[in-house]
């Protein structure tokens, strides 16, 4: 009874002979290749490489690897192997986005176009640019680091919203 109820609470263990949820579309069921010693998404298409000692789930399909751990129910702490991001790239992706829209933004009000002109809206509307556009930068890189497939989820989504 104990143990049953441990289970329930606690999950299974990783043991890479079931289906599991994929850990990057996170739609998909991860299962065994056959022949192989590999799993792959049936929805993303990813292969990874399990270490059912660690329960420990490796992208093998990329370098350097992105690492999962099971924590009984899902998979956890998507990171990259041997790659320590730290304070400094928060810090440089942050002065990426605020000090060029901060100059346009000072420069704008400290030198207003002439009001009634047409183009009196042009100052506002490049410092909204350069935020969104410096914004994207950083999101897009992210996404690079992560290898995070916005094609992929848009078609897993179309999958789950309308069933095709």
């Amino acid at each position: 009874m104990i143990e049953n109820w441990n289970s329930k609470k606690l999950g299974h263990p990783f043991t890479g002979e079931t289906a599991y949820p994929c850990p990057v579309c996170r739609w998909g069921e991860i299962s065994t290749l056959t022949l192989m010693e590999a799993l792959a998404c049936n929805s993303c298409d990813r292969i990874f490489i399990a270490n059912v000692e660690k329960q420990v789930l490796k992208m093998a399909d990329r370098e350097p690897p992105i690492i999962w751990h099971w924590n009984g129910k899902n998979w956890i702490g998507a990171h990259l192997e041997g790659v320590e991001l730290g304070w400094g790239y928060l810090v440089a992706a942050i002065a990426l986005i605020v000090l060029p829209t901060t100059l346009l933004g000072l420069s704008a009000y400290y030198f207003p176009a002439t009001p009634g002109s047409k183009l009196s809206w042009l100052p506002i509307a490049w410092t909204v640019l350069a935020f969104l556009s410096h914004l994207g930068i950083v999101l897009w890189l992210v996404a690079e680091m992560y290898q995070f497939s916005v094609k992929v989820y848009l078609r897993v989504m179309r999958r789950r919203i309308f069933g095709f």
